[in-house]
C-alpha cells in the first residue's frame, strides 16, 4: 500500500467555488478512492497565499518535513501552478524528495517527478507558471496604482483616521491626540520625548489600543502629511516578485500624490510649522539618526519660488565615491510644477540638484570679495562669547540639581523591581513605569550634556577670551575656514532659479546683507560663480 498525501492553495475568495478547500478536499479522496493500492495520509491547504514564496507557505513547509520522516511517498497536486510559481523552489523541491524516492504527481500537467523525463517537462512548466506569476504581479500593480490615482487609500486605520472602502475618515477619538502633539509641539516647545510621556501619564491610547507612547510614534506622527489633508503614496515598492520583500521608495518609483485629499485634522499652515520645527531642533534630542543639523547647511537653504527648505541626499558617482546634493523638498516629493489628479498645483519649477561641495564654493568667494568692518564682527562674537561665559556658576547649580534628579528616578526604578519581584506589582505596571522613568532619565541626561557643555571650562576666562579671539580673527579673516566658520557665518540661502541664488550671512552691517538682495550688487560679489551652470548637475 503506497502512502499518499495531497497539496493545494486554496482560495480566499468566497465566489471561488472550484477552488476552496472542501471541493478540493473531496476532490483528492475520490481520486485516491479510485485507486485500491493508495491510501490518504494527509492534505495539506495554504490559504490565500501568494504561490512565489514556499517559505511563508506553513502547510507546505510541514508537508515537506513529514516528507523527510517517511510519512508517505507521493505527493498528488493539481498542477505546477498550484504546488509553486518559482522556477527555482519547484526544482529544488523534486529534487530533495526525488533523492528520497518521493515523488510528486501533477495531475493536470501529467508529470510524475520520478519519471526519466519529469524534471525537463517540470522546469518548462514551472518557466511558464512563473511568467503568469510575474504577469499578474505587474497586472495587480498596474490596476492598484490606478485606483491611488483615482484617490483610492491603501492602507491601514491609523491615529485619527478610521481607513473604509479605500476612504479616509476622521476619527475624533483620535483626532483630539493628534492635535494635542502638535500643539505641544509646536506652540508649547515640547521635545518628542516629553511629548510621549505625558501622553502615557494622560492615559491616552496608541492606534493598537495600548499606552506605549515613544518618541518615535510622535515623530512619524509629526511628519506624517495625511494630517494636513495630503496624500501620499507608493512610500515603498516591491522590487522582487517572487519574495515579496518591500523596500522605501526613494525614486526607484513615481510616487502617487494628491492635495486636499481629504478631510485634514490640523491646518496645513501648523503641519508647515511643525516640519520647520524639526529642522530647527538640535538633532540629539529630536532626530534619532542624527544628521539633520550636523552640515553646517541643514536647514539654510530655501527655495524662492515656493518658499519651501532644500533637502540632501548622498549620491554615488560613476568612480565610486560619495557626494552631498541638495534639492527643494517640493520638487524632490512631487517633481517639477504640475497639476495633480484632483487639480491641485503640486511640485517647484526648481527642480535642479546642487552639489554641497558647490554651495561651499559660493559662500567662499563671497567671503573673500565682500568688503566690510570685520574687527566689528570679531568684537560682536566675543561679546557673546563673555555673556555665555558669565552664566558658568548658574550652569554648574542645574547640573547638580539635574543629577539629583537622575539619582531620584534610578532609586524609583531599583524600587519597582523590588515590588515586581515581592509581588506587589504587576508584569504590566512595572513595565509601564520603568519605561515612564527611564524617559524621565534620558530627558534629563540630554539636559545634562548640553549643560556640560558650556561647563567645561579649565582655565581662566580671560585667557580662554584672547584664545578664542584669534581663532575668532583667523575664521572671519577668511585665514581659516572650516565647516564650524560655515555654520556659524551663513545665515540662509535662498535659490531663485539655475542662475541664481542670494546668500545672507550672520552678524554683517545690515547694507551689505540689503546689498546682496540686488541682483547687480550680487552679480558683482559672486558673479563668477552664478553665471556658470556647472554649480548645477
Amino acid at each position: 500500500m503506497i502512502k499518499v498525501a495531497a497539496y493545494c492553495r486554496v482560495s480566499t475568495d468566497s465566489s471561488d467555488q472550484a477552488n476552496s478547500f472542501e471541493s478540493q478536499q473531496r476532490y483528492f479522496r475520490e481520486y485516491i478512492e479510485r485507486n485500491p493500492d493508495w491510501e490518504l495520509t494527509e492534505i495539506y491547504a495554504d490559504k490565500g497565499l501568494s504561490g512565489t514564496n514556499t517559505k511563508k507557505r506553513v502547510a507546505f513547509q510541514k508537508m515537506i518535513n513529514d516528507a523527510e520522516l517517511g510519512k508517505f511517498s507521493l505527493i498528488l497536486t493539481k498542477e505546477v501552478s498550484r504546488f509553486a510559481r518559482n522556477t527555482v523552489d519547484t526544482l529544488n523541491y523534486a529534487r530533495l524528495l526525488k533523492a528520497q524516492n518521493i515523488g510528486i504527481y501533477f495531475m493536470v500537467d501529467n508529470i510524475r517527478t520520478l519519471d526519466p523525463d519529469a524534471e525537463f517537462r517540470l522546469t518548462i512548466m514551472a518557466s511558464i507558471a512563473q511568467e503568469e506569476s510575474r504577469k499578474t504581479s505587474e497586472r495587480v500593480k498596474w490596476g492598484q496604482k490606478r485606483r491611488m490615482e483615482q484617490g483610492v487609500v491603501f492602507g491601514r486605520d491609523m491615529l485619527g483616521y478610521d481607513v473604509i472602502d479605500g476612504k479616509m475618515y476622521i476619527n475624533e477619538k483620535g483626532a483630539e491626540i493628534v492635535r494635542l502633539i502638535f500643539h505641544k509641539f509646536v506652540e508649547e516647545k515640547k521635545g518628542t520625548y516629553t511629548i510621549a510621556r505625558e501622553l502615557r501619564e494622560a492615559g491616552y491610547k496608541t492606534i493598537r489600543g495600548n499606552v506605549m507612547w515613544t518618541n518615535t510614534v510622535i515623530l512619524k506622527a509629526i511628519r506624517n502629511e495625511k494630517y494636513c489633508g495630503d496624500l501620499i503614496q507608493k512610500k515603498t515598492y516591491t522590487p522582487d516578485f517572487l519574495t515579496h520583500q518591500k523596500k522605501y521608495n526613494k525614486g526607484q518609483e513615481d510616487f502617487v500624490t494628491m492635495k486636499d485629499h481629504h478631510e485634514p485634522i490640523i491646518s496645513r499652515e501648523l503641519w508647515q510649522r511643525a516640519q520647520e520645527e524639526l529642522e530647527r531642533r538640535s538633532p540629539s534630542q529630536e532626530i534619532k539618526n542624527k544628521h539633520s543639523n550636523r552640515y553646517p547647511l541643514s536647514g539654510k537653504i530655501f527655495c524662492g519660488c515656493c518658499g519651501g527648505h532644500f533637502v540632501s541626499r548622498t549620491k554615488k558617482r560613476k568612480d565610486g565615491s560619495r557626494y552631498k546634493a541638495w534639492r527643494c523638498y517640493e520638487a524632490a516629493q512631487f517633481g517639477t510644477k504640475k497639476l495633480d489628479s484632483a487639480g491641485n498645483e503640486i511640485g517647484c519649477e526648481v527642480n535642479s540638484q546642487i552639489r554641497d561641495e558647490d554651495f561651499m564654493l559660493a559662500i567662499s568667494e563671497c567671503v573673500k570679495r565682500l568688503v566690510f568692518d570685520k574687527n566689528k564682527i570679531i568684537d560682536n562674537l566675543c561679546n557673546i562669547i563673555e555673556i555665555v561665559l558669565s552664566n558658568d556658576e548658574r550652569l554648574m547649580i542645574d547640573t547638580d540639581e539635574i543629577k539629583k534628579r537622575m539619582t531620584v528616578f534610578q532609586n524609583k526604578i531599583d524600587r519597582l523591581l523590588d515590588l515586581y519581584t515581592s509581588g506587589d506589582l504587576s508584569k504590566e505596571e512595572y513595565r509601564n513605569k520603568k519605561a515612564e522613568y527611564e524617559a524621565e532619565i534620558s530627558e534629563l541626561e540630554n539636559s545634562l550634556e548640553a549643560f556640560e557643555k558650556g561647563c567645561d571650562i579649565s582655565y581662566d576666562k580671560k585667557q580662554l577670551i584672547k584664545s578664542l579671539k584669534a581663532k575668532i580673527k583667523a575664521t572671519v579673516t577668511g585665514a581659516e575656514q572650516d565647516e564650524t566658520f560655515y555654520k556659524n557665518i551663513l545665515d540662509k540661502i535662498i535659490v531663485h532659479d539655475r542662475e541664481n541664488i542670494d546668500i545672507f550671512f550672520n552678524l554683517l552691517p545690515y547694507e551689505v546683507t540689503s546689498a546682496l538682495k540686488s541682483a547687480r550688487e550680487r552679480a558683482d560679489a559672486y558673479g563668477s560663480i552664478l553665471n556658470t551652470k556647472s554649480l548645477y548637475r
